[in-house]
């Protein structure tokens, strides 16, 4: 482990192949919360990257980022760079749509994804094309011929408003078929090598500037030092949700703790009975992960937000902000998962029922931090569901999500239910009249019906944007009916 020394103000990361050294306060007026995007807006020769939605919803701002990975290689991953703070790019190989055409005698010879767009007449007026193109830059490096899923899925944070989406697919089936090897690959071994040579520099980064404090460790340790230091400090890690503050709502953010370098939290490990996931690891990683040992959540994840949020938001993200509607929390809920958090020369365990106690509220102190997430397996016999409701299938808040846990005996009585909404009420919540009720009834459906009469009692949810209230009680019920459906055809 790298000894940790102090090297205020000063991040570095690679850009056109050569390192980028930015030190605050500096003469251009760059703050620690400058995003990559703006950034980039500022440069005179990366200008392709474009702003959208600024809240990663539209892919215009799309970038990819390499990083060193624990085989020593590279690994690349599209981000949206409205989202990332310059500080979370440190020691990582920033690649925008101008670095991907190269010179070739007296002309430019296009990259294959560039020249498939291209031949596949992949872009009208050309606003979204760059963060596509760089998202099909990513499946390119990543997946070697991909399947149309795949491509879909890579795509899905992108959005198109004039071309219409099936050349682009063709044009990233045909890009990707035999994908992988380009310019980059000739260059590999050159960015390894100075993105090593970043890291063996690697030290805390304390960057103050005028109104703002910005702390970047890269061990637990530093994290807790700092957490002590700095007791009202904003924890982020990938940013997807803190960074709305700043491009939304134009709050200057004074504190900052960035999470995204610690290493120690980035962890998956698993026994007979349970999986332990860290709480920086990328909900990305997550997914790979647990498609085949743990579906019922790699189910939610498939929905969660893009290919892009995805690489950047982690679990500890999604369960410290309780939000009412965050997609995991029925699932952690209905499996019994705990949170262990890590504070001054302690550490304890809870349950996450207890760790939430109110809206966008937990029981974490000023001076810890989420550690890793602890989630029992589903034990044999156990049905397990989760759902999500949204206006959108791909890269959409949820309006009510659900996930539903049953065990019947051999008479087909309940003997075992848990029943969790999402955006039903101020926190996730557990249905726990209509469980107890259902303890020992015939899992038919007059027993189903009476317990989806039982919802308007239950739950008193709001009237917003995605849905009337009554209309979130109609979703509920039909969302209890489903999984009724769902788990008597597996008898």
């Amino acid at each position: 482990m790298n000894a940790v020394t102090k090297a205020p103000g000063k991040l570095k990361f690679l850009l056109d192949n050569e390192i980028v050294e930015i030190g605050f306060p500096n003469p251009a007026g760059l703050k620690p919360t400058t995003t990559v995007l703006n950034y980039l807006r500022m440069q005179p020769t990366h200008k392709g990257v474009k702003e959208g939605c600024a809240e990663g919803d539209c892919g215009a701002c799309t970038v990819v980022v390499a990083e060193l990975d624990e085989r020593g290689g590279l690994t690349y991953k599209s981000i949206n760079s409205c989202l990332v703070f310059l500080p979370m790019i440190h020691g990582k190989q920033l690649i925008t749509i101008e670095n991907l055409a190269v010179k070739h005698g007296n002309g430019i010879l296009l990259h294959p994804v560039q020249q498939a767009m291209v031949e596949a007449n992949g872009s009208q007026c050309g606003y979204c094309t760059p963060g596509m193109v760089m998202s099909m830059f990513a499946l390119y490096k990543n997946i070697p011929n991909p399947t149309r899923n795949e491509v879909e899925d890579a795509l899905s944070g992108n959005l198109c408003r004039c071309t219409g989406y099936q050349p682009i697919v063709q044009a990233a089936l045909k890009a990707c078929k035999d994908g992988g090897a380009d310019h980059f690959s000739a260059i590999k071994e050159s960015v390894i090598e100075k993105l090593e040579e970043i890291g063996r520099e690697q030290s805390t980064l304390e960057i103050f500037t005028p109104g703002q404090k910005y702390l970047k460790p890269f061990t637990i340790p530093e994290a807790l030092r700092l957490r002590k230091q700095y007791p009202d400090a904003l924890l982020v890690n990938g940013s997807t949700d803190t960074a709305l503050l700043q491009t939304k709502k134009r709050i200057l953010l004074d504190e900052i703790i960035d999470l995204s370098g610690v290493d120690e939290l980035k962890l998956i490990v698993e026994d007979h009975s349970r999986i332990v996931i860290g709480a920086g690891i990328s909900i990305e990683e997550i997914l790979k992960y647990t498609e085949v040992r743990l579906p019922v959540l790699a189910d939610i994840l498939k929905v969660f937000g893009s290919q892009q949020i995805r690489n950047l938001a982690t679990l500890g993200g999604n369960v410290g902000s309780a939000s009412p509607i965050g997609d995991t929390l029925p699932v952690l809920l209905a499996l019994g998962a705990s949170v262990r958090l890590l504070g001054d020369g302690r550490q304890r365990e809870m349950l996450l029922k207890d760790f939430i106690v109110d809206y966008r509220k937990t029981d974490i102190k000023n001076d810890e931090i989420i550690a890793v997430l602890i989630i029992p397996k589903p034990k044999k016999g156990e049905i397990i569901r989760s759902y999500k409701v949204s206006k959108r299938k791909d890269l959409d808040i949820s309006t009510v999500s659900a996930c539903f846990k049953l065990k019947l005996d051999e008479q087909n009585q309940v003997s075992a239910i848990h029943i969790i909404y999402g955006g039903m009420a101020k926190t996730v919540q557990r249905a726990s009249a209509i469980e107890n009720a259902l303890i020992g009834k015939k899992w038919d459906r007059k027993t189903i019906e009476n317990a989806m009469g039982m919802l308007h009692d239950a739950y008193v949810p709001i009237s917003d944007a995605r849905a009337e209230a009554s209309s979130r009680i109609i979703m509920a019920r039909n969302l209890l009916l489903k999984f009724w459906h769902e788990s008597t055809s597996e008898r």
